[in-house]
């Protein structure tokens, strides 16, 4: 069974360093967390959910030194795999991955195939925690207080898993050293290959009495209490890194970070394109004929602002200032009024007497766009 490409999955070079190969996680994780799509049909919470499980696949076997050094030289995390009627499974064409073991006999002769370490110190998973907003939450800046679960090491037995910290004893298949040689038969001889011991997990011990608090896990899921102080100007989708809030490191590690995403509820007047801010006014035939002031809501007052004369409809008036506040900077986007002319449909006769009459007198008016509709339209009546 082919495995999968996990450099594919992530978006990400085989060359890549671990910062692109975790900014591409990240990325793809707020894309297709289950979530995003909580109000979605069962047919996309699916697609969504096993999208988020393969992403997070890919991730765990990348973003583990030991774990990617086997899947660059085998296709699998799991190391190389013997099928009795293929012989070993990897690249290399039909010599069935033997470059590859060559590889691993060398590293143990000083090689640095193998220096990662089951027990390397390592940072722990991060943790993602969607936070909802109104738009003037966004706008003005908040502070919030969330709770969220986590994992942390145990106290009780200081993250060890054995009882007070010390019912340990010496791993016998390893000696201590948390990785084993296997030697293989293979048509070319036997060759010897060195792996993660599978008695201890590659820790060198043996736990002799399980901490009653966590089990025997190191590790147990707590609530957290964490108050954020959301900045001014905050976007829908934006996310926030609270460093050292995630989940436990592992052997020493330390902890992932919280990265909380942020949903902002859409406004009823306003909508955001980056700083600014844009907005439509129905205004009267009257004030867009003759022009005037007229008062208009922003986020923070009532601003007073000018109609000109002959004001068409489309047309888009500019309050500088009156947008949103740039994360960086002090400085504030802009509010953008698109008029919109507003026709009464339906007129009594003594209102369409009087529009009439009006009306007579605004024939001789100049009309800018008849105008130059009628001489294209008497230029191609011509041709």
């Amino acid at each position: 069974m082919a495995q999968k490409d996990y450099y594919k999955i992530l978006g990400v070079d085989k060359n890549a360093t671990q910062d692109e190969i975790k900014s591409a996680y990240r990325k793809l994780a707020k894309q297709w967390h289950p979530d995003v799509y909580a109000n979605d049909t069962e047919e996309k919470k699916k697609q969504a959910k096993e999208k988020f499980q393969e992403i997070q696949h890919a991730y765990s076997v990348l973003s583990d030194a030991d774990k990617k050094a086997k899947y660059d030289q085998f296709g699998s995390e799991d190391g190389p795999q013997f099928d009795p009627n293929q012989g070993f499974s990897g690249g290399f064409g039909n010599f069935g991955g033997f470059a590859d073991i060559f590889g691993d006999l060398f590293s143990n002769f000083g090689g640095s195939g193998h220096d990662s370490r089951a027990n390397a110190a390592r940072m722990g998973d991060d943790i993602e925690f969607i936070i909802n907003l109104s738009f003037e939450e966004a706008a003005f800046g908040i502070s919030k207080e969330i709770k969220f679960s986590r994992v942390e090491n145990c106290v009780a037995c200081k993250g060890t898993g054995a009882k007070n910290g010390t019912a340990f004893k010496t791993c016998t298949q390893c000696g201590g050293k948390g990785r084993i040689t296997v030697d293989q038969r293979t048509m070319l001889g036997v060759m010897r290959t060195e792996r993660t011991c599978d008695m201890c997990n590659g820790t060198g011990k043996i736990i002799t009495d399980q901490c009653t608090v966590c089990s025997g896990r190191g590790r147990i899921r707590k609530q957290r209490s964490v108050n954020v102080n959301i900045p001014a100007g905050i976007d829908n989708n934006q996310m926030l890194t609270v460093r050292g809030e995630g989940n436990a490191g592992f052997n020493g590690g330390e902890n992932g970070n919280l990265i909380l995403i942020f949903k902002v509820s859409p406004h009823k007047l306003f909508r955001r394109e980056g700083n600014n801010l844009f907005m439509d006014l129905p205004i009267k035939v009257s004030l867009a004929i003759l022009g005037g002031s007229v008062e208009i809501p922003t986020l923070t007052k009532r601003v007073k602002i000018n109609i000109p004369q002959g004001t068409q409809d489309g047309v888009r008036l500019k309050v500088k200032g009156y947008g949103i506040k740039d994360l960086r900077k002090k400085s504030y986007g802009d509010l953008y009024i698109n008029i919109k002319v507003d026709i009464p449909k339906n007129l009594n006769t003594k209102q369409k007497k009087a529009l009439k009459d009006s009306l007579s007198i605004l024939d001789s008016a100049q009309y800018e766009n008849v105008e130059k509709y009628q001489k294209i339209e008497n230029q191609i009546s011509k041709n």
